[in-house]
């Protein structure tokens, strides 16, 4: 290692996150616990060794806080090329952007993301609030603190499962791995340092607000893909002689004329889904990223 050889754990990992300072928060995450666990386990094998003797032992095999970080940033350059979406093709006019989406991966994925967002804002914000209530019931109670400290450990796991979700279906890097947990530190002061910590009152913001978000993302995702389903198929509707709307037990017809607009808008309607989908997907990414990971990451 070099002349500022780390002497601890937690030095190691204080000049880790400094050579990584800039890098994205959700690689700098995972770089942080790789590493805590990696020098943990290798101290639980060897007792008898200090944290300054094993961190000179594995100074070869591991490496230094910024050769570490060096490694990490390089990995990071082809996580980010295989989740950049590819670029559009330079001259492309308006028109071709605009019906390109069509073979654009990430906007179904998007809308896959909006229509499923229901589910698991209702599932997010039933368990906020659930835990929160039971949390502030129990306080008074002997079990109090231990449901507090498990509840809030569950939000970080549902964190860390919503961060995939968002990374595989809306192409935002996320973390991999959960927060560094500071073993090092007394119980009592690792308890407080998940009370005091910014991402957990984040997190927990996250969670209530998918579930208002949840029923805006499903509407317009069913509002658009029904409408633009309904339009498409309303010549071949009529084309069997079934009417396109009943009031009153009374059957309605479209004129004919009418019905190749309707076809063709239709169709339109569809690539404006896909581009509203991409649209929701890269705000709530961003959305996530801030909540999930950029709070509390410094």
């Amino acid at each position: 290692m070099t002349g500022n050889t780390p002497q601890s754990i937690a030095e190691y990992l204080q000049q880790l996150r400094a050579a990584l300072a800039g890098a994205d928060p959700a690689m700098i995450q995972d770089a942080l616990f790789d590493a805590e666990e990696h020098l943990r386990s290798e101290l639980a094998e060897h007792p008898e060794e200090t944290e300054a003797a094993m961190l000179a032992r594995v100074a070869g095999s591991y490496g230094a806080p910024e050769e570490v970080a060096e490694i990490y940033r390089d990995t990071e350059i082809k996580v980010q090329r295989a989740l950049r979406p590819p670029r559009p093709r330079p001259g492309r006019g308006p028109l071709a952007r605009f019906f390109g989406v069509i073979a654009d991966a990430r906007s179904y994925g998007a809308l896959f993301y909006m229509l499923l967002a229901l589910a698991t804002g209702i599932f997010y914000f039933t368990w906020a609030v659930t835990g929160l209530s039971l949390s502030a019931g129990f306080t008074v109670l002997i079990i109090g603190i231990p449901f507090i400290v498990l509840f809030f450990a569950s939000v970080r796991l549902l964190a860390l499962v919503e961060g995939r979700l968002v990374e595989v279906m809306l192409g935002v890097r996320m973390p991999r791995r959960p927060r560094s947990s500071a073993q090092g530190l007394p119980l009592l002061r690792r308890i407080g340092a998940m009370f005091t910590d910014p991402r957990t009152w984040s997190t927990l913001l996250y969670l209530l607000l998918m579930l208002p978000l949840g029923v805006v993302y499903f509407t317009l995702a069913i509002a658009g893909l029904t409408l633009s389903m309904a339009l498409a198929a309303a010549p071949f509707v009529q084309g069997f002689g079934m009417p396109m709307t009943t009031v009153n037990g009374v059957a309605y017809f479209w004129p004919l004329w009418t019905l190749p607009f309707a076809l063709l808008g239709g169709v339109l309607l569809f690539f404006v889904v896909l581009h509203m989908a991409r649209g929701v997907g890269w705000l709530h990414g961003h959305l996530a990223k801030h909540l999930l990971v950029k709070l509390g990451s410094n």
